[in-house]
């Protein structure tokens, strides 16, 4: 493993090159043409690294950017890396966020999140061809567009690519420390609207009955659904309702925030909004949920590939950690597909969607070495296992 150390700490000028290249070529999720202009810098990168690469068009959002690396002879299923190289930054961020380096911090728009971890796993590839030649997994690399925004126009790409794998390996970035993500919680949110009925506020005010003041109530029993031992988030993030100062509203609406550790929780929590009835008799409710990612759960598939991660982080003089967070990922559709799935493994840092985003320099190469010995280390299982 040493030698794939050795080799990624020389080659960082280029993977620093790599990921500037790609920040200044800034690339929020909405502008495809920005988003593509990003997308073609990549392919021609990719190429020339030796990987077969196919832009796969979208309509609206940015084309996806498929690489693939095969070994001369091919014998077993192949690796997937995920990510995405869209951002939430629009352009012209980089007046305010400048991409360089400085105090040991590469800082930028996207940076973090996660154009590093792109070009760390494409120096992983560029070590594992320089030494370790004799590979029998292909390796498949897919950039999504609109992660950033829920992945509608990737995620049937995606899946079917994961269906395909042996395992998933997402680039996402690092817990603090560098700790990988073995859960995620699964997001999702709830629409309430209410339905009352209408009067003159001052005149009758009685004869109506308050949608706004329905759903005040509901907003409290909603509240009471957030279980945070257990994991599962609920918040109320928007409300709305009522047209005139002097009338007794008929409509109101909020939207709740879900997120959930367990598929089983999702389930729980649905129930208990169907569950929701009217204070006013004279109201009416409809409740409507749908869980935009469902959770990545830390399944046994999941620390086993966390494990094999770890021993080659011990190999390598690192020690590698795991945890959980709350924002979700393109992981999370692979890893409810049962694919062994392990997120975080991208660059280490602070600052994701922040002003203050950055990458530490000193930590991109042992990392880029860790995702390379990674590779091999699932290729060598396989040929074990073949015997």
């Amino acid at each position: 493993m040493l030698p794939l150390l050795s080799f990624c700490t020389a080659e960082q000028p280029w993977l620093l090159d790599t990921i500037e290249a790609l920040a200044r070529l800034e690339s929020p999720t909405t502008e495809k043409t920005a988003v593509d202009r990003c997308g073609a810098e990549l392919a021609a990168r990719l190429r020339a690294i030796g990987a077969a690469v196919t832009l796969l068009p979208r309509e609206r959002a940015g084309d996806l950017v498929r690489a693939e690396i095969t070994p001369q002879a091919p014998s077993a299923a192949p690796i997937l890396i995920l990510g995405h190289f869209d951002t939430v930054w629009p352009v012209g961020q980089l007046a305010r966020m400048p991409c360089e380096v400085h105090d040991g911090r590469l800082s930028g728009p996207g940076v973090f999140d996660m154009k590093a971890g792109i070009a760390l796993a494409m120096l992983a590839v560029r070590a594992l061809q320089m030494l370790v030649p004799d590979r029998r997994r292909p390796i498949v690399m897919l950039w999504t567009t609109d992660e950033e925004v829920g992945s509608a126009s990737s995620r049937e790409v995606l899946e079917d690519e994961a269906r395909q794998s042996a395992a998933v390996l997402v680039l996402e970035p690092s817990l603090p420390g560098g700790a990988v993500k073995t859960a995620r919680k699964g997001c999702g949110h709830f629409e309430v609207a209410v339905t009352g009925v209408a009067a003159h506020a001052g005149l009758e005010p009685l004869r109506g009955a308050s949608a706004v003041a329905e759903l005040a109530h509901q907003i409290l029993r909603i509240n009471a659904f957030q279980d945070l031992e257990r994991g599962v988030h609920v918040n109320v993030v928007r409300a709305n309702g009522g047209l005139q100062s002097n009338v007794i509203p008929e409509h109101a609406h909020a939207l709740v925030d879900v997120r959930v550790p367990t598929s089983q929780a999702w389930g729980e929590l649905a129930a208990s909004f169907a569950e929701l009835k009217p204070i006013d008799f004279r109201t009416s409710l409809d409740c409507r949920g749908v869980l935009n990612r469902p959770p990545l759960e830390r399944t046994p598939a999941v620390v086993e590939l966390f494990e094999t991660a770890r021993a080659v982080a011990g190999d390598l003089g690192l020690t590698l950690g795991e945890g959980e967070t709350g924002g979700g990922s393109d992981g999370n559709f692979t890893a409810a597909l049962g694919v062994p799935t392990l997120d975080g493994l991208g660059a280490v840092g602070a600052g994701a969607h922040a002003l203050d985003e950055h990458v530490l320099v000193d930590a991109l190469a042992p990392r880029a070495a860790l995702i390379a010995g990674l590779l091999a280390r699932l290729d060598a299982l396989a040929l074990q296992r073949q015997d």
